[in-house]
């Protein structure tokens, strides 16, 4: 089963990094139609679902999954917002809802390392 989740977690985060970098070849591929516009913009935000699907079913922890989703989804709104061509009024509350959960995540993942009082400067 753990080969299987491995194999399976390969194949979504394969998946997901081509929506990321090439939406329109994929939905050619995929759908026999290109992802252009609004389209490709939502192909690009499954492709982060997906890449993060697939690096939590790796061996570790299972919340570096959801923290690869946000840590990604964080940059790829802020650009959409900077960008502003697919910018709603929601998008900037997203970017800092994803940001703080990137945050959180990160040290639930990455807790610091419990040092001794007498063995800090």
């Amino acid at each position: 089963m753990k080969k299987l989740l491995i194999i399976t977690g390969v194949a979504e985060a394969a998946t997901g990094f081509a929506l990321m970098v090439a939406p329109a070849l994929v939905g050619r591929l995929l759908l026999g139609a290109e992802l252009v516009g609004v389209a490709a913009v939502v192909a690009r935000v499954a492709g982060i679902a997906l890449l993060g699907l697939g690096v939590g079913s790796w061996p570790g922890p299972a919340a570096l999954g959801m923290l690869t989703y946000n840590a990604l989804g964080t940059v790829y709104f802020a650009y959409l917002a900077i960008d502003g061509e697919w910018a709603g009024p929601l998008l900037w509350p997203a970017v800092g809802l994803h940001a703080a959960l990137t945050i959180l995540l990160g040290r639930a993942c990455f807790p610091k390392p419990n040092i001794p009082r007498s063995e800090k400067i």
